[in-house]
């Protein structure tokens, strides 16, 4: 069979080489760029000036794949360069450790300490459970001998006191 020239029988290439370019391209890409991929490779072929026939077809097809695929990720590099820049650009730095930042830190830790002291005994007991050994609502209801309700009813208690306590020394 006489290999057929890009610029008389391009379908012909798709058909025979498009699945092994798909192939290709589904090892290296998502599903959703590969027949993007694909056609990126015909439309350099189309666009490829040929002064004499193609011997190895399929070594071409697969130089200009490699090619496009090269292309794509040098185009990504590029426009995540990019971004990263207007997105530094865009940030501002953090506050450094000042130590007016660590008493107000301190402060506000003491603070919420107090409040989960001053807490009635059992939602005391329920919130620990939860909050600091991490038990589920059913653990801390069968550790407390109480029904598991009853948990969420101390639980929202407990946070609804806390805050109370926490807007109130504002």
């Amino acid at each position: 069979m006489a290999v057929p020239r890009p610029d008389q029988d391009l379908e012909a290439w798709m058909h025979a080489y498009g699945p092994g370019l798909r192939r290709y391209f589904r090892r290296r890409v998502n599903d959703g760029d590969v027949d993007d991929l694909v056609q990126d490779v015909f439309l350099r072929l189309q666009a490829a000036e040929f002064g004499t026939p193609v011997e190895n077809v399929e070594g071409y097809l697969f130089t200009t794949a490699r090619n496009v695929l090269i292309s794509r990720y040098r185009k990504q590099a590029r426009s995540s360069a990019v971004l990263q820049a207007a997105w530094a650009d865009g940030v501002e730095e953090a506050d450094q450790l000042s130590p007016e930042r660590i008493a107000i830190g301190q402060e506000e830790y003491r603070r919420v300490v107090a409040a989960i002291v001053n807490l009635p005994p059992r939602a005391r007991q329920a919130f620990e459970l939860h909050r600091f050994e991490h038990l589920t609502y059913q653990a801390i209801a069968q550790r407390m001998g109480i029904t598991k309700d009853s948990v969420k009813e101390l639980m929202h208690r407990a946070l609804v006191r806390i805050a109370e306590e926490m807007e109130a020394e504002l």
